[in-house]
């Protein structure tokens, strides 16, 4: 089992920057791509931002390019996400997942078997 654990969430105003974290823990191996999702009220979960965990690569959605970088600690098993230049269409849940599916497609939920319990962001205008 892998348990997944998110901090960092908050409350900050519309241009305004927080990093999110999630560790995590359990049975977890070094190549297990980790990733971003958010769900705000009333809409579909969707993707934010994932890793390639032993290559580095990164993957974002369109929304978030060039203001969140997400990045990971190997020693900590710890994946980031730095969010700047914050919007108030940020404001989600986000949530931390975790893949050991071997057809892992980083933009799908689905591809996701691991996911933690979520941290709230809330951008006011």
């Amino acid at each position: 089992q892998v348990q997944l654990v998110e901090s960092g969430g908050g409350l900050v105003q519309a241009g305004g920057s927080l990093r999110l974290s999630c560790a995590a823990s359990g049975r977890t191996f070094s190549t297990n791509p980790m990733g971003w999702f958010r769900q705000a009220p009333e809409k579909e979960r969707e993707f934010v931002a994932a890793i390639n965990w032993s290559r580095g690569s990164t993957y974002y959605a369109d929304s978030v390019k060039g203001r969140f970088t997400i990045s990971r600690d190997k020693g900590k098993n710890t994946v980031y996400l730095d969010m700047n230049s914050l919007k108030p269409e940020d404001t989600a849940v986000y949530y931390c997942a975790r893949s050991t599916i071997q057809w892992w497609i980083y933009s799908d939920s689905r591809s996701y078997d691991y996911w933690g319990q979520g941290t709230q962001v809330t951008v006011s205008s």
